[in-house]
């Protein structure tokens, strides 16, 4: 069984004005006393208001619905006792136009240092999926192949219309925001994993960032672990969203390791239109057209979105069926083609009853299912 593992990325925020609140410190205090939370669960972000959290090693759907089912529901309800609260949204829905604090850790300051007011709106949050794979050879080859789906990734994981009070037109404004950092994005195609390495050195080279941790591709080789990481989703308003699109990573990366087994082609759009589709989608969210993966002359196919979720499901269907994740991934899948992505339920709830609305929706959603 090819294991997983997810990392995402929380805010704290004030329940009445819904500004960040920067508690992060004391809300990991306040979980700390729980029996039989550990500590190294969750740890601090770039920014004061922010937590992020990371399962174990995973071998099962099962498994990561668990570990994320707890660590949501008991840092809520931590931050409620401190008098905040907890949330899972890709951008900050409030915001005053303050600069925010920098946690203080030393990589954290030096980041900020580096990337100056950059550094201090960055009220973005993400979910990572990592998936094993068996060396980073083979992984270099993975991430070619599985650069062609990432914009419909973007989509379906797409949680962050709202930017400072405002409705931004975009479903996923984190994926715009993101944008600003000089190494971010769809990475390239790599002949293999010594041009990888060449063109992350050269990058680390020039300055532009201080380690490897801040090569922000969506898709890339960790540093950590011997794991692909997939970035590019908004971390999700429930944790069965989370659950489904990790299902779904999972089984993308398993199929481009049969297809790399086998020698089969695979496509590689170049990186203008890689670009160009992943700003689509993060516009449109599922609402509207998609660049599905290119054919093999070359040319983008434009499509209806839920035309490509079919493609999606067709292409990974028999890793899932292999790890018997198929009922479950399939049904949340239909779910959210009928209630619409966490954009769609924040902009709903925005034009419903404006950000008091969408505060209710997020607080009650961030640890239900």
């Amino acid at each position: 069984m090819t294991t997983l593992g997810v990392e995402e990325e929380y805010l704290l925020v004030d329940p009445v004005s819904g500004l960040p609140v920067p508690a992060a410190e004391r809300v990991r205090a306040e979980v700390g006393l729980r029996p039989g939370f550990d500590l190294g669960d969750v740890q601090p972000e770039l920014l004061k208001a922010q937590l992020e959290v990371a399962t174990p090693v995973c071998s099962s759907l099962d498994e990561i619905g668990g570990h994320l089912y707890r660590m949501r529901h008991e840092l809520s309800a931590a931050a409620e006792r401190i008098g905040c609260r907890m949330v899972a949204c890709g951008t900050a829905p409030a915001g005053n136009g303050k600069p925010m604090e920098i946690s203080e850790h030393p990589r954290y300051l030096a980041i900020a240092e580096n990337a100056r007011r950059l550094a201090d709106v960055q009220l973005i949050h993400g979910m990572h999926v990592h998936v094993a794979v068996p060396d980073r050879e083979t992984g270099v080859q993975v991430v070619n192949r599985i650069r062609p789906w990432l914009p419909l990734l973007v989509a379906m994981g797409a949680n962050s219309p709202l930017w400072q009070g405002v409705d931004t037109g975009f479903a996923s404004w984190r994926t715009i925001h993101y944008a600003r950092w000089p190494v971010e994005g769809q990475p390239p195609v790599f002949v293999d994993l010594e041009e990888y390495e060449r063109r992350v050195d050269a990058l680390l080279a020039v300055g532009v960032m201080l380690d490897r941790g801040q090569v922000y591709w969506q898709v890339r080789l960790s540093e950590r672990f011997p794991t692909i990481e997939i970035r590019c989703p908004d971390v999700q308003l429930r944790a069965d969203d989370a659950v489904m699109l990790a299902g779904l990573v999972r089984a993308l990366v398993v199929t481009a390791l049969h297809q790399h087994h086998e020698k089969a082609p695979y496509a590689a759009p170049d990186q203008e239109l890689l670009r160009a589709a992943c700003w689509l989608a993060a516009r449109d969210g599922l609402d509207g057209d998609l660049f599905g993966p290119v054919g093999p002359a070359g040319a983008a196919r434009r499509m209806q979105a839920g035309d490509l979720v079919g493609e999606l499901l067709a292409h990974v269907t028999p890793v899932l069926d292999e790890f018997g994740d198929t009922t479950r991934v399939f049904a949340l899948v239909d779910r959210m083609i009928v209630q619409g992505t966490g954009a769609d339920r924040q902009r709903e709830a925005f034009v419903a009853g404006g950000l008091p609305s969408v505060l209710d929706l997020l607080i009650s959603d961030t640890s239900a299912r």
